[in-house]
């Protein structure tokens, strides 16, 4: 197990495993009929698994533009506050427009539940969810993710991204802080 700022990570998903998985969740999501195709990443989460799967889609014949939304439940904690804040908005108009939502993990799926209506109020045409991580046993919001990569055990995970009060986001891999 590495050994990550004196702390001790176990490895729940490693960079090849997800390598593979963006790759088939971009062939699933060019296989999903999206039109004018509009990816908006949640960050800060998200940013990793945003980028790899953007590039997926355009090796897998998809040329999306990108945006970005800083939504916030969680602040410096591990469990969500339960409301959902815009920290940063997008600046396209999304109205008439597929758009995909891509975060890190849906777990209580308030923020994602929040931003599907956001788009929905502005306008888009459909809006679909990309995540990389489902949590099912957590949620506090009538929501299912359109792709989804992996199915995650009730853990707090960081790494690919996702951290604990901002730290260990630049693991290549999704992780468990054992100590």
């Amino acid at each position: 197990m590495p050994i990550v700022r004196g702390r001790t990570i176990r490895v729940l998903y490693d960079a090849p495993s997800i390598a593979v998985r963006n790759a088939e969740m971009a062939e699933e999501i060019a296989a999903a009929g999206y039109k004018d195709l509009l990816v908006v990443s949640i960050l800060k989460g998200s940013f990793v698994f945003a980028a790899d799967l953007i590039r997926a889609l355009h090796d897998a014949g998809m040329s999306p533009e990108v945006e970005f939304i800083t939504l916030s439940s969680y602040r410096t904690g591990t469990v969500s506050a339960g409301e959902v804040t815009v920290l940063r908005d997008i600046e396209t108009d999304v109205a008439g427009r597929d758009v995909l939502l891509v975060d890190d993990i849906l777990e209580s799926g308030r923020t994602l539940a929040y931003a599907r209506g956001l788009m929905d109020e502005r306008g888009a045409r459909r809006v679909g969810i990309a995540v990389l991580l489902d949590k099912p046993g957590k949620l506090a919001q009538p929501l299912k993710a359109d792709h989804v990569g992996f199915i995650c055990p009730d853990l707090f995970v960081v790494g690919y991204g996702m951290d604990v009060a901002h730290a260990f986001r630049e693991l290549p891999f999704v992780g468990v802080v054992e100590d």
